[in-house]
C-alpha cells in the first residue's frame, strides 16, 4: 500500500482498513446463522390456517468494483457481505493501487477456490468490460461520474447495482459546539489518509464571526498530530501526480476568485510535487462559482463557509445533491435533531466525523447523488440476497367459498370482507 501511494501510514491502515474488515467479518461469522433463519410472515384471517414466510437465497455470482482509496475494506467489507449470503464473488481491484490489489488477490487465492471468490486487476478498461459482465448483482465504489458509467453498462443485463458514491459531506458547527473540540474532530476526518476518504468532512460551516477562532483551533490540533509533514510516516501522501494536480488546480482558482488559503502546519505550507505531500490549508471566502465548491474535493484541502442561522446552514445544505455523509457538532439535542429531521443524507455522525461507518449494525450508502443501496453487517446480507416470499396452503381452507358459480353467497361474503 505504502508503494501505491508513495507514503501510506501504516496505522491508519491497520486501524481504517484491516481492523474494520475483520470486525465485519466477525460480526457476521457471529450473526449469520440468525440473519439467514427464515422468518415468519402473517397470514390474513381470511386464508387461515395457510402460512407464510421469508427465505433467503443467495443471489449467484456478486460482483464488486472497489476504489483504490481503501482497497482493502472497500474490497472485503462488500466480500463479506456477499459470502454471508451465500454468493460467488469476483472482485476488480483498483489500476491506481495495482501493488496492494496483487497482494489482495495473492492473499484470497490461499483461502478461496478461484470459482468460489476471484480477484483481477487491470486498467479502467477492464473495469468496463467487468461492469458490462451479465451479474447477479455489481457493488461499485468510486466517483459520481463514473457510477453513472457503471450503471449504464450494467442497465443492458439488468443487473441490479449498489452504488457508493460520495459528494460533498459537509460538517456543521452549531451555535453552542466547543470550537476546540470541533476543529480537533473535523481535522482528524480530514487528515485521515490525506482527506482521500468518501465520507471526509468536505467543507465547514461555521457561525459568522467564529472563523478565526475555527482556525486557531485546527491549526494546534494539526501541530499536536504531525509536529512535522514532510516525511512523516503518519501522514499520508496524495495517491498519484493527476490527483495533485487537481488539488493544486482547486486551490489557482479559489485564489483567483478571490479565495484566502490559509495554512494549518505551522512550518510546511506548500504542495511538495516531487513527495506528492499536501499539507492542510483552509480555503476561506469561497463563493459556489469556485470548482473547490462544485467537486468532491478528496483531499486535505478544508472550505470554511459560515451561517448567520442554523436555518441558514440547514437551507445552504439542501440547496445541493444530497451528501454521503453529514456531521453536526454541537451539545443542544433539540438543535441536533432539527438538522437530522430537515436534512438528506446517506449517514450522519453527531460531534464527530466518519465513525457511523465503522458500525456494523448500522448500514451504509448514499442517496441521489451520493449513492443507492446500502450494506454493512445484517444489511449487507440482505443486499446480496434474495428476499423469497413462501406462502403454504392448506388442505381445508375458505377460499372454495369464493368459487364460481358466483351468486348470492359470494355477494354476502364479498359484503363481509369489505365491512
Amino acid at each position: 500500500m505504502r508503494a501505491d501511494f508513495g507514503n501510506r501510514s501504516v496505522h491508519e491502515t491497520r486501524l481504517l482498513e484491516l481492523f474494520l474488515a475483520h470486525e465485519a467479518a466477525s460480526v457476521a461469522a457471529r450473526n449469520v446463522a440468525d440473519w439467514m433463519a427464515p422468518q415468519k410472515r402473517a397470514v390474513a384471517k381470511w386464508y387461515a390456517p395457510a402460512h407464510a414466510r421469508i427465505v433467503w437465497q443467495p443471489l449467484g455470482v456478486v460482483g464488486i468494483i472497489a476504489p483504490w482509496n481503501y482497497p482493502i475494506l472497500l474490497a472485503a467489507g462488500p466480500l463479506v457481505g456477499a459470502l454471508s449470503a451465500g454468493n460467488r464473488v469476483l472482485i476488480k481491484t483498483s489500476e491506481h493501487a495495482p501493488q496492494t490489489g496483487e497482494a489482495f488477490a495473492a492473499l484470497i487465492a490461499t483461502i478461496f477456490a478461484s470459482d468460489h471468490v476471484s480477484v483481477i486487476g487491470g486498467e479502467a478498461e477492464v473495469a468496463q468490460a467487468f461492469a458490462a459482465l451479465p451479474l447477479d448483482h455489481l457493488l461499485f465504489t468510486g466517483s459520481t461520474t463514473n457510477g453513472k458509467s457503471v450503471m449504464r453498462a450494467a442497465a443492458d443485463n439488468l443487473t441490479p447495482v449498489t452504488l457508493e458514491l460520495g459528494g460533498k459531506s459537509p460538517a456543521i458547527v452549531g451555535p453552542d459546539a466547543d470550537l476546540d473540540v470541533s476543529a480537533a474532530r473535523i481535522m482528524t476526518g480530514k487528515c485521515s489518509n490525506a482527506g482521500q476518504t468518501c465520507v471526509a468532512p468536505d467543507y465547514v460551516l461555521v457561525p459568522e464571526g467564529s472563523e478565526e477562532a475555527f482556525l486557531t483551533a485546527a491549526r494546534a490540533a494539526v501541530a499536536r498530530r504531525y509536529p512535522r509533514l514532510a516525511g512523516n510516516p503518519d501522514y499520508t501522501t496524495i495517491v498519484s501526480d493527476r490527483h495533485v494536480r487537481r488539488l493544486a488546480g482547486y486551490l489557482a482558482d479559489a485564489r483567483a476568485r478571490g479565495a484566502r488559503i490559509v495554512p494549518l502546519h505551522p512550518r510546511e505550507t506548500e504542495i511538495d510535487p516531487a513527495t506528492r505531500m499536501i499539507p492542510p490549508l483552509a480555503v476561506l471566502a469561497v463563493s459556489d462559482s469556485m470548482q473547490i465548491m462544485q467537486d468532491e474535493i478528496f483531499g486535505p484541502l478544508l472550505p470554511i463557509r459560515t451561517y448567520r442561522t442554523l436555518d441558514d446552514a440547514i437551507a445552504y445544505v439542501n440547496a445541493r445533491p444530497r451528501p454521503l455523509a453529514l456531521y453536526y457538532f454541537g451539545d443542544s439535542k433539540p438543535e441536533s435533531e432539527r438538522v437530522i429531521a430537515q436534512t438528506i443524507s446517506g449517514g450522519v455522525t453527531l460531534n464527530d466525523t466518519m465513525l457511523h461507518v465503522a458500525q456494523d449494525d448500522l448500514p451504509f450508502g448514499g442517496v441521489g447523488p451520493s449513492g443507492m443501496g446500502a450494506y454493512h453487517g445484517r444489511d449487507g446480507f440482505e443486499r446480496f440476497s434474495h428476499k423469497k416470499p413462501i406462502f403454504a396452503q392448506a388442505r381445508r381452507n375458505l377460499l372454495g367459498l369464493f368459487e364460481p358459480p358466483y351468486g348470492s353467497r359470494f355477494d354476502a361474503l364479498f359484503r363481509l370482507l369489505m365491512r
